[in-house]
């Protein structure tokens, strides 16, 4: 962390602790958002200053699939003050979604998903526009995707996301990809090159410019005094890799026995359960067939990822198969808040984003960040 050799500059972030001085900014730095706005947003521009909010006011947003997943991401993200929201969905609601959608009712069954959700997401915040497609991603032109500046695909299969990834990385677009399978789940990032701001009070050790993973480095640090503390700003850059890489790589090979034992199931788990779907077509059902299907299946997977075999329990298998088509309200909640959380995070280009697979247990609460990504061999 910087000390002696880096000169102290002020940086343009609001005092938090100066409503005025934030307002001041406000009207420097953007010219998008109004007074109302600023009283609106005020606890989230102490947080995370005015910039931010700008950005994440003049941000466009596609989620694809209104599920329970999608449901939970959009509220999160019009309640943050996004410019815009289009929900893309071509299929109907039926009876079984209204168990964990909130956005829909009784009287909206057979009735287009995305046009039936999107007047209870404009409630939430009349200043955001939310649109509804309902087209099928498939018969998208790469062309569609430019107009967006995060693209957010939720529950569906792998081929669709590769495609989706594709087209995200020909525009320069942030993808993320996330799903939920009963008790499990998981969010996958590609931002491409993403630089962010991490805020700490100095320490006496120099902060060093450079690689700091084989995915990171550190940019630069600014320094900005506040009373008596000094606080640092240090400006890193995250590389992501596409998500049809991420699916032929293992595990860090660094990585020692103990660590790679510690993985929970559900990393394979969910691997196999994209193979599965590419295979047949659909997620796994409870027969003896797909038991046996997805075990074969999720031991290939365990032997790519280099992990242990003992990470393929039949318990976990039971649980994950039968449960897997299952949509539970505390999981959407979970993966859908930290999903959400995320894309605020890139817009405002704060905080460590997730690089690049989180995978969540649910019945073991856990939720590991894991980088795949192709890696030289020692």
């Amino acid at each position: 962390m910087a000390t002696s050799n880096q000169q102290v500059e002020q940086v343009p972030m609001p005092n938090t602790d100066d409503l005025a001085s934030a307002t001041a900014t406000a009207m420097a730095t953007s010219q998008t958002i109004s007074a109302d706005e600023v009283a609106l947003y005020d606890r989230q521009i102490r947080l995370w200053g005015m910039e931010a909010q700008a950005r994440m006011r003049n941000a466009n947003i596609l989620i694809i699939n209104m599920r329970a997943l999608a449901n939970e991401i959009a509220k999160n993200l019009v309640l943050a003050g996004i410019g815009s929201l289009t929900v893309l969905d071509p299929d109907f609601v039926e009876e079984d979604d209204l168990g964990a959608q909130f956005f829909i009712s009784e009287e909206h069954v057979g009735i287009n998903r995305a046009k039936a959700a999107v007047p209870a997401i404009q409630r939430l915040n009349p200043r955001v526009s939310v649109h509804a497609d309902t087209e099928r991603i498939q018969d998208k032109p790469v062309e569609f995707f430019k107009n967006f500046d995060i693209v957010i695909a939720t529950d569906i299969d792998l081929d669709s996301m590769l495609l989706i990834n594709d087209a995200t990385r020909k525009w320069n677009i942030s993808f993320y990809a996330g799903a939920t399978y009963g008790f499990y789940g998981f969010i996958f990032a590609d931002l491409i090159s993403h630089s962010f701001v991490i805020k700490r009070i100095r320490s006496n050790i120099k902060t060093q410019i450079g690689r700091e993973t084989r995915t990171r480095s550190v940019i630069s640090t600014t320094e900005k005094k506040e009373g008596d503390t000094i606080w640092e700003f240090v400006t890193k850059q995250e590389i992501y890799c596409p998500l049809s890489e991420a699916i032929r790589s293992e595990v860090d090979n660094k990585w020692r026995p103990k660590k790679r034992k510690m993985v929970p199931s559900v990393l394979p788990g969910i691997k196999a359960l994209w193979k599965f779907q590419q295979k047949l077509g659909r997620l796994p059902q409870s027969t003896r067939e797909d038991f046996a299907e997805f075990t074969k299946i999720m031991t290939e997977v365990d032997k790519e990822l280099a992990l242990p075999e003992e990470l393929v329990k039949a318990e976990f298998i039971r649980q994950f198969v039968e449960n897997a088509a299952a949509e539970l309200s505390p999981v959407a909640a979970v993966l859908g808040g930290l999903l959400a959380q995320d894309a605020i995070n890139t817009l405002g280009k704060m905080e460590q984003p997730i690089q690049n697979l989180l995978v969540f247990d649910g019945d073991i609460s856990v939720a590991p960040i894991v980088v795949l990504a192709l890696q030289p061999e020692d």
